[in-house]
């Protein structure tokens, strides 16, 4: 139905007054610049400097390739960043299709074009994973392009994805080849004080260098911006890769055996091409992070989220260690698992393949399923014989894993004691994240809607003190089930032994085994559907826990609002609506994202806006003292298993649901 304009009228319902002129056209890179956030993640700090890594991806394709071995990075006083390598240059002669446009304009200012989709000019590539040069020049106010081929020069210049010049012809280079490209950001998109921050691009362009040997990379910076220890100049070319790499991250760290397990590997099958690169220590006690680190890369591009790659890895390693300990008669690693593995490890891994596919739309984590099998294939023999011919080393890693294993089981043990009545053993679903805290106070689970939301509060949790347990879909609406119903319910038996307590008559608040349960659901009418079914859930079978004042729901925005460099987030239309109003300039152009739900939000906006104590807003569910006949009689007449006081609820509210949506 059409919502209403003010003008009332049957023309209004039927959309008389909506024509052919209120159809806009975004022509060019103009959708770039009004939608920001959809290309490059947003208009902050973090996305300013995504510019610099699109840049700097297209360099290190030229090196991965074989056609560069040095790029140059330069940040000038003026705050023009300024990334060159040596390759082959981007063609300049007039593309075949746009006869009018050379090449390097069609590049600069069309979205979709390169060459890197055929794979005929790069066999793999990162430019594929992100939005290329053309939104760089798009969110640019001053672009300047030099392309050195075939012993020319030559030049075009842009502003905000458009040409400023014509492509000239500079003069001979004889001594000079490949691409030049220096920027500006524009200040309209992301605010008159945002500027570059030299170590974040120190360190992004050492990174790059780590992940292929084969180039040097050179940093120059304007002393003027340097503010910390950051290095004016450097040159970076680590041949060992992301064994140099994992030497400077765990250097002056205990580590249970001296040699790091590394390798790299090429292979070609099929007209295909990848490769894979690994690198792996084990820390002993202080190594660092409490459950080890996995940096994991695709074609160069980070992918901080995982992916298939790291399950090949994770799979080669457990299978490797527990196949070695078959070999040396040593029955107690059938208790090991890929997280006692992985539970102390610092591995680096990057992959190349062709067509990487990648899930969400930040694209941080890898979907490619042939990359599984292309790094357990790759790493899982190396494994063997690294394991075979260090047998020391091999037994003492073994030594370490299996005692991890039973620190883990003797972990979980002392939980279940000190969580649960001491006759009962307490049995927790295999999906639940548990907290690693023994007390019950200050501890806290989120119950999450879909397993997608779930993998991300994962990721933004504080393991210390807050447990996740991922639910599927809408749970039984217990006002209208039967108790053979409800028992035979999995998500309720979930629910029941994740919080170590019973149902109904059998519950005590004692076996609680947090002191507070959150219910985390999408900002929309289905997440408001299925916190109403687990609020029922909690009323008609854990009613003391209502009344203790345990129970509560999470407040996670609808809306991202973002210009100038700031974010702030809006829980509805409305404070959307005030936030445009409040919190920018009249004129100033903002970006608005609509979250469709948690799994689009990433961990690290999960946890800022939703599951960070000091920064998040909880709502306590309460039945007030005057409101008990009240409560008891809406849950029955809305939840119930008469459909007939529902419909007339329906009836009786459609006037004021109208309203409230405008329609």
């Amino acid at each position: 139905m059409a919502r209403k304009n003010g003008k009332g009228g049957d023309g209004d319902l039927f959309g008389g007054d909506y024509t052919a002129k209120d159809i806009e056209v975004l022509e060019g890179l103009e959708p770039v610049r009004k939608r920001p956030g959809m290309y490059i993640g947003g208009t902050d700090d973090k996305a300013m400097h995504h510019l610099f890594a699109e840049v700097l991806d297209n360099a290190m394709d030229e090196a991965v390739a074989g056609h560069a071995s040095r790029i140059e990075v330069e940040l000038k006083e003026d705050g023009f960043l300024a990334v060159t390598d040596n390759g082959r240059g981007i063609p300049v002669d007039p593309h075949p299709k746009f006869k009018d446009k050379s090449a390097l304009e069609v590049i600069m200012t069309m979205l979709h074009s390169g060459g890197k989709f055929d794979g005929k000019a790069y066999t793999t590539s990162g430019g594929l994973h992100g939005v290329g040069v053309s939104v760089v020049n798009a969110l640019s106010d001053h672009l300047v392009v030099e392309i050195a081929r075939n012993r020319t020069l030559w030049r075009q210049t842009y502003s905000r994805g458009k040409p400023t010049s014509t492509l000239v012809k500079i003069g001979e280079a004889p001594n000079r080849r490949g691409t030049l490209v220096s920027f500006h950001p524009d200040p309209e998109i992301f605010g008159a004080k945002a500027q570059w921050k030299p170590a974040r691009l120190f360190r992004m362009a050492r990174s790059k260098a780590y992940l292929f040997g084969g180039v040097e990379i050179r940093w120059r910076c304007a002393p003027s911006l340097i503010r910390d220890d950051t290095p004016t100049e450097a040159s970076f070319h680590f041949e060992q890769g992301l064994t140099d790499y994992l030497k400077t991250l765990i250097e002056g760290k205990p580590t249970v055996v001296d040699d790091i397990f590394a390798g790299k590997i090429e292979r070609k099958e099929d007209g295909g091409h990848g490769a894979v690169e690994w690198a792996v220590a084990w820390g002993a006690a202080g190594f660092g992070e409490a459950d080890g680190f996995v940096n994991s890369y695709c074609n160069t591009i980070p992918t901080p989220a995982g992916g298939t790659h790291e399950q090949g890895l994770r799979a080669a390693l457990a299978k490797g260690l527990k196949a070695y300990a078959d070999l040396a008669g040593n029955k107690k690693a059938g208790v090991v698992t890929p997280e006692d593995v992985m539970g102390t490890a610092g591995a680096l891994l990057s992959v190349f393949v062709r067509n990487p596919e990648f899930q969400g739309q930040t694209k941080d984590k890898l979907a490619t399923a042939e990359a599984a099998r292309l790094v357990e294939n790759a790493v899982r023999p190396a494994l063997d014989h690294w394991l075979a011919s260090h047998p020391k080393q091999a037994n003492e890693l073994l030594d370490w894993i299996i005692t991890q294993a039973n620190d883990r089981m003797r972990r979980r043990q002392e939980k279940e004691v000190s969580r649960q009545q001491a006759t009962r053993k307490l049995r927790l679903p295999g999906k639940l994240a548990d907290c690693s805290q023994r007390d019950r106070e200050g501890t806290e689970i989120f119950l999450v809607e879909g397993d997608s939301a779930g993998g991300s509060a994962k990721q933004a949790r504080n393991r210390a003190t807050q447990a996740i347990l991922p639910l599927r879909g809408k749970i039984l609406n217990v006002a209208s089930a039967g108790r053979d119903k409800i028992a035979q319910n999995q998500e309720i038996a979930d629910i029941s032994q994740a919080l170590g307590v019973g149902l109904g008559p059998k519950f005590d608040l004692e076996d609680l085994r947090y002191e507070k349960v959150i219910i985390m659901t999408d900002a929309d009418v289905d997440g408001a559907h299925i916190a109403a079914l687990l609020i029922t859930f909690f009323y008609q079978e854990m009613r003391p826990l209502v009344d203790a004042g345990r129970l509560y729901l999470a407040q996670p925005p609808l809306f991202r609002l973002s210009a100038g460099g700031k974010s702030v987030y809006a829980m509805d239309e409305a404070a959307r609506d005030r936030l445009l109003k409040s919190e920018f300039k009249a004129a100033q152009k903002v970006d608005v994202g609509r979250f469709k739900g948690l799994g689009e939000m990433n961990p690290e906006q999960l946890k800022e806006t939703t599951m960070n104590p000091k920064t998040r807003s909880l709502a306590r569910v309460v039945i007030a003292d005057d409101r008990i006949e009240f409560s008891a009689d809406l849950v029955e007449r809305l939840m119930g298993k008469k459909a007939e006081p529902r419909f007339q609820f329906i009836t009786e509210n459609a006037a004021f649901a109208r309203e409230a949506l405008d329609i």
